[in-house]
């Protein structure tokens, strides 16, 4: 029989051989015990998987016949951490690097907030840790997501507060919800799945946290290579459209809709100078007709009355949101 941990740390990797074995080397060092860490190769070319055997044995691998995405491959991970009676799933990117405390701070504080769907780890810019990654991400009216704090100095984010949803590249989630509303959306393949699963949880009446307390040191843009590329420019905006449809009401659509046309008319504007305003315009007409295709509809939250109260909350903080981003209120 398999041991049971009370927390299994997924790894999503493809072609991570630069990152990984820094990565795994980090995680022996904890000062939390009882978990276990699962790497889910989604089919990598490179030799991921011999330096994963090399430098960890102990990891559980799973190998994945064919590349599904990061939702596709954080899934499996899941389900495997599941099946061997895991309470939380932590999700870590492996182009990071953990303190030895990560596991015990996350752990803590996901155990404390009885409400709680997940919690968000400090994530600090690698190359320079004075400066801040990612402390929680926050979603608005146009459509937009954005991380809370990126490229500004990491000290002004040391205290622990809601979020509108954690980044998934460092962040502990609780079994026990999961298991209620359902594992990341696999149409997704990459990009905004985590602000989609957040958002659903929104729904359901869970919130999300940030553990300034839990320190993780990420390069970012392992696997996609810069923050702007083709590939990212493609799903991020097929994705914002779907994440909209699926999670919004139909009075919601009506009510965002000069919101979220202006949104648009200002990406397509910025990829434009970008050099990618076609890609960006396709992608837009690919998320539409992924949302309403026979799959698409089978992924919409379906509203229910019990969550109205969940639904006019949410509604405010899309709303505020907005303006504390237009004054960098944050």
């Amino acid at each position: 029989m398999e041991e049971i941990n009370l927390v299994a740390v997924v790894i999503p990797n493809y072609n991570g051989t630069k990152y990984l074995e820094r990565c795994l080397a980090s995680l022996k060092e904890q000062t939390f015990s009882d978990y276990c860490v699962i790497v889910s190769d989604d089919c990598s070319s490179d030799d991921s998987i011999a330096v994963c055997k090399k430098c960890s044995p102990d990891t559980i691998l799973i190998s994945r016949e064919c590349n599904g995405g990061f939702s596709a491959a954080v899934n499996d991970g899941i389900r495997q951490g599941i099946q061997m009676g895991a309470e939380y799933i932590i999700l870590l990117n492996n182009d990071t690097e953990v303190a030895p405390d990560f596991i015990e701070q996350l752990f803590t504080a996901a155990s404390t907030h009885k409400d709680c769907f997940s919690v968000q780890a400090r994530m600090l810019s690698l190359a320079n840790p004075e400066i801040l990654d990612d402390a929680g991400d926050f979603y608005m009216l146009p459509g937009f997501a954005y991380a809370r704090g990126k490229g500004r100095e990491a000290k002004r984010y040391e205290k622990a507060c809601r979020i509108f949803s954690s980044c998934a590249g460092a962040a502990i989630y609780n079994v026990s919800v999961l298991q209620e509303i359902g594992l990341f959306d696999e149409m997704h393949f990459a990009y905004l799945e985590d602000v989609d699963i957040g958002y659903r949880a929104r729904i359901f009446g869970y919130y999300n946290y940030y553990e300034p307390k839990a320190i993780v040191y990420h390069a970012g843009s392992a696997t996609s290579g810069s923050r702007y590329n083709e590939f990212k420019t493609r799903l991020a905006a097929r994705n914002s459209i779907y994440l909209i449809y699926k999670n919004q009401t139909v009075l919601q659509w009506i009510l965002h809709c000069p919101c979220i046309l202006a949104g648009l008319l200002v990406k397509q504007l910025f990829f434009c100078r970008k050099g990618m305003g076609k890609i960006y315009f396709q992608s837009v007409l690919e998320g539409f007709s992924m949302s309403f295709s026979n799959e698409g509809k089978k992924h919409k939250v379906r509203f229910r009355m019990k969550n109205l109260g969940n639904y006019l909350r949410l509604e405010l903080e899309l709303w505020w949101n907005m303006v504390r981003k237009l004054f960098s209120y944050f």
